[in-house]
């Protein structure tokens, strides 16, 4: 995994990735027009999952915070492990299109400076 800093340099950036399971998403298609590249979103440990032992929401990082998917099985375990061990963890959405009916949406998960 490589380990950036990111342009505003306030954090580390731990993992760039699309976000799995957006066709999954009730009511995603509805919501999307609110979500915005620079938009501050929020990872979410999922440790009862039965499909991934490293399972991570992505959500977005507001009150009413709407579910956008999973970080990718197998790119997971890192973020996870940090989750779990009460790091501060924080993503960023980078890029968003629509494929067909396949919302793609590109973010960056970041780790604040100390």
């Amino acid at each position: 995994m490589a380990i950036a800093v990111s342009p505003t340099g306030r954090e580390l950036v731990l993992l760039e990735c699309l976000v799995a399971g957006t066709t999954h998403r009730a009511g995603l298609r509805e919501f999307e027009p609110q979500l915005q590249p620079g938009q501050a979103l929020a990872v979410e440990r999922e440790s009862d999952s039965t499909f991934d032992d490293w399972a991570v929401r992505v959500l977005t990082a507001d009150p009413d915070a709407f579910w956008l998917g999973y970080l990718p099985e197998g790119r997971n375990e890192t973020v996870a492990r940090l989750l779990d061990a009460g790091f501060p963890l924080t993503a960023r959405l980078t890029h968003k299109a629509w494929e067909d009916d396949w919302l793609h949406l590109e973010i960056e998960v970041l780790l604040p400076a100390h």
